[in-house]
């Protein structure tokens, strides 16, 4: 059964996050970045050429963590369809894709040679997407018991006002982070365009009372098909 989008608001710690799914006969890809440390925090998400790139707002704040992990095209929009990911991967799902392409194998081409994230302890999974006009397909790299890199590839239907979900963590802030088990979760996505997409996501992912915010900021692209494509950014720092 398919869930609401304010069942983020029972994560209290979801890392990084996509939805992939339809509205309104669009395709519709979320990304948004929560962050526990100071190095997380100082981000925001900025429209560049033809994708959403992750850069500092603070840099001298962000060299305290990975900036090789902090940093990176979020979303890459090409002719072929559009990539997803919470790293540097984002750039070959980009190059992988191809009009017409199977979205399942594109991700499996483009991810082969893509580990987990060298974080310990936490060993973050590398969460990725994609959409082509075959479909849409999400991807989970994470860390195995014996320390190997275990890929799961799940297609995402095309049913209607709804999405598929997937975040690097459970949603328990504790330590170390667990990371998310088992298949995409289904989501009712809300009617409207690209801004009240992110504004919903964005508002579903405010803490609970008494809980620390640890939102980051949301993008939402949402492609029509017979018009052009609209991005819509939110950054808390602009916000507050």
């Amino acid at each position: 059964m398919p869930q609401p989008l304010s069942l983020l608001r029972n994560l209290a710690y979801p890392g990084r996050l996509i939805v992939i799914g339809r509205t309104g006969g669009a395709a519709v890809v979320i990304y948004a970045i929560t962050g526990r440390s100071a190095s997380s925090q100082a981000r925001r998400l900025v429209r560049r050429d033809a994708g959403v790139w992750v850069e500092p707002t603070d840099e001298e704040i962000l060299r305290q963590g990975r900036v090789d992990l902090l940093v990176y095209p979020a979303l890459l929009i090409a002719a072929g369809g559009v990539a997803v990911s919470n790293g540097k991967q984002t750039t070959d799902i980009h190059n992988a894709l191809a009009l017409g392409a199977e979205p399942v194998a594109t991700l499996a081409t483009a991810l082969s040679r893509w580990d987990f994230e060298p974080d310990a302890p936490t060993f973050t999974p590398r969460i990725s997407g994609c959409v082509t006009a075959a479909g849409a397909a999400l991807s989970i790299v994470k860390r195995g018991p014996d320390g190997g890199s275990l890929r799961s590839y799940f297609e995402v239907p095309a049913s209607p006002d709804q999405g598929r979900f997937v975040s690097t963590y459970q949603g328990e802030n504790r330590d170390p982070l667990p990371a998310f088990v088992g298949e995409p979760l289904t989501v009712d996505l809300p009617p409207g365009g690209a801004r009240e997409t992110a504004e919903a996501a964005y508002a579903a992912l405010a803490p609970r009372t008494g809980n620390p915010d640890f939102r980051v900021a949301v993008a939402c692209f949402r492609d029509p098909g017979a018009a052009e494509p609209e991005v819509h950014i939110i950054n808390r720092h602009e916000r507050t």
